[in-house]
């Protein structure tokens, strides 16, 4: 079977893509990620310092995603990222809206940013937790973050439980589809 996957590995093989995955600490950028990957271990997350990378393959993409970290201090690294993407996956935790107005700021400089602007690159945004009796339903968080105002780039929010896996099939199956366009 080696000798027949050399010889046709090409024919159908699938699409590579970068990714970066921000949002603010605690939000469950890790955990969304973990369940992308197939399911080998139950894996405790724990924050990111600095920026993880995770592979994973899902409808005809190989992602290569750069999980970075929220905290304020390395939030200032999540540009030096965006000249390497094709994608950005935004983690928003929709129990949290005392910092919905930070995570806004943090979205207005990424979109100013010329090396996101040029691209046009879709944007995934996953509001997470909604599992949580005080969760935000995403209508509420996408006028709090002022999503209508993206016009020049396909983008889409998602409802997800990213510690059950909920809703983040469909959301990256949205984002897989988006860049094979």
């Amino acid at each position: 079977m080696g000798i027949f996957k050399r010889l046709f590995g090409g024919f159908g093989s699938k699409k590579k893509v970068r990714i970066v995955v921000v949002g603010l600490d605690n939000s469950g950028k890790t955990t969304v990620l973990n369940a992308l990957k197939p399911k080998k271990a139950s894996l405790e997350t724990v924050p990111t310092v600095g920026f993880s990378t995770e592979e994973f393959q899902k409808h005809g993409v190989n992602f290569s995603a750069i999980d970075m970290s929220g905290q304020s201090r390395y939030r200032n690294l999540w540009e030096h990222y965006y000249g390497e993407v094709e994608g950005i996956i935004v983690v928003i935790d929709s129990t949290d809206k005392l910092r919905f107005a930070v995570v806004k700021d943090e979205l207005e400089t990424m979109l100013a940013d010329p090396r996101i602007t040029e691209k046009k690159m879709p944007i995934l945004f996953l509001n997470n937790k909604v599992d949580q009796p005080l969760a935000s339903p995403p209508q509420e968080t996408m006028q709090a973050l002022g999503l209508d105002r993206i016009t020049d780039r396909p983008w889409q929010m998602f409802s997800c439980d990213a510690l059950k896996g909920d809703g983040v099939e469909e959301a990256i199956k949205w984002l897989a589809d988006n860049m094979n366009k």
